[in-house]
């Protein structure tokens, strides 16, 4: 019981709001009935292959997760269903949790490098064209 406590308070804890305060649901989480919360079925709105494939990536780099994988609904539907099944005591939601903290890490770490890149070559730019004059 507290244990599906502690899962339901992870999940909203990942729920957003969308614009114009209307709150919608980004995430939700489905489970068959009679399962466990090793095998979950994330439900990810307004998202396609660009997040479900690097997030499928991310979290099968975790040796507790047993299977991941994802589906697009339908090409006209922007949302994807991420599925994770875990070994041992390990709840899906923590490699899920996991997994989206590790992209946003890779992401900005891309972000940093780019902006440290344009910030060079801009600086690049400058120094050839003061030398020039």
């Amino acid at each position: 019981m507290e244990e599906d406590q502690e899962l339901e308070r992870k999940i909203s804890g990942l729920k957003t709001s969308m614009a114009e305060g209307e709150r919608k649901t980004a995430l939700e989480m489905v489970q068959a009935a009679g399962t466990d919360r090793h095998c979950v079925t994330f439900v990810l709105h307004e998202e396609d292959h660009t997040l479900g494939n690097s997030l499928r990536y991310m979290i099968m780099k975790n040796p507790e997760v047993e299977f991941c994988g994802y589906t697009t609904t339908h090409p006209s539907e922007s949302k994807i269903n991420l599925r994770i099944q875990t070994r041992g005591a390990l709840p899906a939601v923590e490699p899920f949790q996991r997994g989206l903290n590790e992209l946003m890490n890779v992401c900005q770490h891309v972000l940093d490098k780019f902006e440290a890149s344009i910030k060079n070559y801009k600086e690049q730019k400058a120094s050839r064209n003061e030398s020039t004059f």
